[in-house]
């Protein structure tokens, strides 16, 4: 008897449970004592992989502020997966993130139908979201998404200034917008919308495309034949320099107008033909690595510094390493008023109280600043035109108030 009630006792002693982990006051997901985890998509293959430039430079520009001691004595750990631009790729890639590599947030996750599809999920799980690579004003909503912030201006207000634009140089002019068949495209239907309003039906003629399509050649020849005489391209990469061509392939004139995610000279105005584009209108919030102007710029020459240590191959005429860049030192700057607190909800805190805010590559005038009740992260910009080589800012900085 006194041997089995021995045993019994040891058997019980051998499943006494494990006091619970405590965390330390320091450590929150994602996070440890000498360590930060950050986590991010691109399309590094894909019919968007000319944006695959940017998911590299997420990771140059984080090795090298890892170089220089990180923060607060942690490095960042940075995950960049390919999500191909594919909105169910995303969804797996982001769930792995946080869910297996456990991330403390995600940053410049890129474009708008892969963020679109992570957004109801990241929000329902308080992952911060921080100044995702999108102008989709559906990602500058506190209200409905209060974890997600953007960073790049606004499709639907870059669509408002080039209405004005329109209106200015050619008040009577039939436009025609070629538009991706996404929240990306659409939005600037709707900024165009905004301005025009009654007039928008007889004044405008759109046409769509999908991001699977291989060419818009038919959607160039309708516009055409509608009479446009004033066209927006609303368009990715590939698309936009296939655009660019073929207007030029067809001896059409009309006044060009091209949206800012497709104004990398590398990626897009080589590819269409430097002087097939000449003369079209675009508008930028970071300095162009191609222009003269801003060879012996400091933000630029730190830029430059870092790419060719990290990633030696890099084109340094693509404008798309710049905003990887320009997206991460916004990231910094955040981390920066964290002090020691790196857990999600002060990381969201701190990415929404961001003030006046001087990011190294965006143009002289434009600055960071967020709040709470405005997720509008970069709400100014600057209209240019290409000229063959390069391209050439004119007329002064322009708010979202100035649309």
């Amino acid at each position: 008897m006194r041997r089995r009630t021995l045993l019994r006792a040891a058997a019980a002693a051998a499943f006494v449970p494990a006091a619970p982990y405590v965390a330390r006051a320091t450590e929150s997901p994602g996070v440890t004592d000498t360590e930060i985890r950050i986590g991010s998509t691109a399309a590094y293959s894909g019919p968007a992989s000319a944006y695959g430039a940017i998911g590299r430079a997420h990771s140059a520009t984080w090795q090298w502020f890892n170089d220089q001691g990180g923060i607060a004595g942690r490095k960042v750990k940075f995950f960049s997966y390919d999500d191909a631009y594919t909105p169910s790729k995303t969804i797996e890639q982001v769930r792995r993130m946080v869910e297996q590599d456990e991330v403390a947030c995600l940053c410049n996750t890129l474009g708008t139908a892969a963020n679109s599809s992570i957004l109801k999920y990241v929000n329902q799980k308080k992952i911060p979201d921080l100044f995702v690579g999108s102008g989709a004003d559906k990602f500058q909503d506190p209200k409905t998404y209060p974890w997600t912030i953007g960073w790049q201006p606004s499709y639907r207000v870059e669509a408002r200034i080039f209405a004005n634009y329109i209106l200015k140089e050619k008040p009577d002019a039939k436009i025609g917008i070629l538009y991706q068949n996404d929240d990306f495209g659409k939005d600037y239907v709707t900024g165009m919308k905004d301005v025009l309003g009654d007039r928008f039906d007889k004044m405008v003629t759109t046409a769509s495309y999908e991001v699977t399509d291989p060419t818009i050649e038919s959607q160039a020849i309708s516009l055409q034949q509608a009479g446009v005489n004033a066209l927006l391209i609303a368009a990715t990469p590939k698309f936009a320099a296939q655009m660019i061509r073929k207007v030029a392939d067809m001896n059409w004139k009309p006044l060009r107008l091209l949206t800012n995610v497709s104004t990398s000279v590398g990626a897009v105005m080589e590819p269409a033909g430097p002087e097939k584009g000449i003369g079209v209108i675009s508008n930028t919030y970071y300095k162009d690595p191609s222009d003269p102007k801003w060879k012996d710029d400091p933000g630029i020459a730190q830029w430059r510094a870092i790419m060719q240590k990290y990633l030696p191959n890099a084109d340094l005429n693509d404008a798309f390493y710049v905003y990887g860049y320009g997206a991460v030192m916004t990231m910094i700057a955040a981390l920066k008023q964290c002090g020691n607190d790196f857990s999600r909800p002060n990381l969201m805190k701190q990415a929404t109280s961001l003030k006046n805010v001087v990011i190294p590559s965006l143009l002289p005038g434009v600055l960071v600043n967020t709040s709470p009740t405005d997720y509008h992260t970069i709400s100014q910009l600057q209209l240019m035109k290409w000229n063959g080589k390069s391209w050439d800012l004119f007329g002064d900085v322009l708010s979202g108030a100035s649309a």
